[in-house]
């Protein structure tokens, strides 16, 4: 059995009740919702989450709100991972045979059916803990600076100063979409950003975070453009 668990907490402070607010034409967290439920691929759709109006919005587009989430779980500093391994310990407590283990963001409305199945793929292989999308960065991070507090500049790996930037090592990112894992890999604390784990790339024009008002403005525009390429 795989089942998809969407963490979506009532308190964004920099988008406020962004979750639930309107993205190009439904809620924001009915796109994740959708998609999972598109890709054929989970017996159960689960919110967790500890606001009264998500759980209303994600049970309208098709989820599940089988429990609220717990205060510690639902602050500021609470990991991803541990909100996961809640509901993965409640999903085996009501005697779920869990095979895998998708974690889907609420605000990735960029989520490609074939990407969720390619994770899938993964899994099934038995070899990785987790797989979830990454992209390469936009510029190469081997060149990259920062302001000291004098105003001048310093590299942060002075070393690559006359390396082509075509020579350099391909640095990845995580996209921010969604994290394919082993029931086990999310109780035992598994760091996803390790040797366990297994990329699958997409393209840079595909990834959009979604952390404060120009990001969502950035993301919409997006959005429109991918939805006119497919017609």
């Amino acid at each position: 059995m795989n089942i998809a668990i969407i963490p979506a907490r009532g308190g964004s402070k920099r988008i406020p009740r962004k979750n639930v607010k309107e993205f190009c034409g439904k809620p924001m967290i009915a796109w994740s919702i959708e998609a999972a439920k598109e890709s054929k691929l989970f017996d159960h759709i689960i919110v967790s989450t500890d606001d009264n109006e998500i759980a209303e919005v994600a049970k309208r587009f098709g989820a599940s709100v089988p429990f609220m989430r717990p205060a510690e779980l639902s602050n500021d500093h609470a990991g991803t991972t541990e909100v996961i391994a809640h509901a993965t310990q409640w999903a085996l407590d009501q005697g779920f045979n869990l095979e895998a283990v998708c974690c889907i963001y609420a605000t990735a409305p960029f989520i490609q059916i074939d990407d969720l199945k390619r994770g899938w793929e993964i899994m099934k292989s038995g070899d990785w803990a987790y797989a979830f999308t990454v992209t390469n960065f936009s510029a190469p991070i081997f060149r990259s600076f920062k302001q000291n507090s004098d105003g001048g500049i310093e590299m942060y790996f002075p070393e690559f100063f006359n390396t082509r930037s075509q020579d350099l090592p391909e640095a990845l990112h995580d996209a921010g979409q969604f994290y394919w894992g082993k029931p086990e890999a999310w109780l035992g604390g598994v760091r996803v950003f390790d040797r366990f784990s297994k990329p699958i790339i997409i393209p840079p024009w595909r990834v959009q975070d979604v952390d404060n008002d120009d990001d969502w403005l950035r993301a919409e525009v997006m959005f429109q453009a991918i939805q006119a390429r497919k017609y």
